[in-house]
């Protein structure tokens, strides 16, 4: 199977889901291991892709570039390929891929389809360890934070900053505050640093004031307004990219194997969690 762009291609949507720790975040990079690299890969081996300027000849896009160390559950990339594999194509990627990255829905989407600019939200969620942190307090403060704001202290980015969160919601489970925040796009670690600033307003370190002068910095000089620093990626998931009319195949064998796949990798993290704690291992 070759890709190329004329009337017979169809234009085709995959999502993904991945556990971020062994990659420098989702983009491919010429000097770091990323998931794309894994992605690619396997596009060549399966006949799909033989290199990167076939694929960017068919117009291949992603939904979003999460960090170093994010994960995913709803990463959404799309180009054009010849019909034929249909719902079996999510199978045949990922008996190429590694057990940390897998294709779980397909979908036939327009020929001018782009998984970046077609999105109308992205929703991410972080898994905060709960410290016994107000939760009341966080709840209060978040409501600052929708709606359409300049969040220049919540990035390094350099472009326009303004972004509009639709909402922030949260909600405990576990031992842990999960945390939900959803907008048509984000700045670079925008969802790590507001997850940061809620924590310190948790702790009580920091208060609704310090937020609203973070967010309001041009008419509060007197505030203090340093940025916080962006909370750790391994919290974080890409939880899923909306479209408008696109429907999506789900292949729930692709699906239940992700599960058993991504349980064993947690029941490792169990494992070597105790090992670590084990009064007569000496640590």
């Amino acid at each position: 199977m070759t890709l190329i762009t004329n009337s017979e291609t169809t234009r085709i949507a995959l999502k993904l889901a991945y556990i971020g720790d062994r990659y420098h975040g989702f983009q491919i990079q010429s000097n770091a291991y990323a998931v794309e690299t894994e992605i690619f890969a396997s596009l060549r081996e399966a006949g799909i892709a033989s290199d990167i300027k076939e694929l960017r000849e068919a117009r291949y896009s992603r939904s979003a570039r999460t960090d170093t160390g994010v994960h995913a559950f709803g990463q959404v990339i799309a180009f054009d390929t010849e019909s034929g594999f249909g719902d079996l194509l999510s199978r045949i990627i990922n008996s190429r891929l590694p057990d940390d990255i897998w294709v779980w829905a397909y979908a036939e989407v327009p020929p001018g389809f782009n998984a970046r600019r077609d999105a109308i939200s992205r929703e991410y969620r972080y898994f905060l360890y709960d410290r016994g942190y107000n939760i009341g307090s966080m709840r209060d403060s978040a409501s600052l934070l929708t709606g359409r704001h300049d969040f220049l202290n919540f990035t390094k980015a350099r472009e326009d900053t303004v972004k509009t969160i639709d909402r922030i919601t949260m909600h405990e489970r576990n031992g842990f505050i999960i945390i939900d925040v959803a907008a048509q796009s984000f700045l670079w670690n925008m969802v790590r640093r507001i997850v940061s600033a809620l924590e310190l307003i948790g702790e009580s370190t920091r208060d609704r004031d310090w937020l609203w002068g973070l967010l309001n910095f041009a008419d509060h000089a007197d505030v203090e307004c340093q940025g916080p620093k962006p909370a750790p990626a391994y919290g974080l998931v890409l939880r899923n990219v909306v479209f408008d009319g696109v429907e999506w195949s789900e292949d729930h064998y692709s699906k239940r194997r992700m599960k058993e796949a991504f349980s064993e990798m947690m029941v490792r993290h169990d494992v070597m969690k105790e090992i670590y704690f084990d009064s007569d291992s000496g640590l």
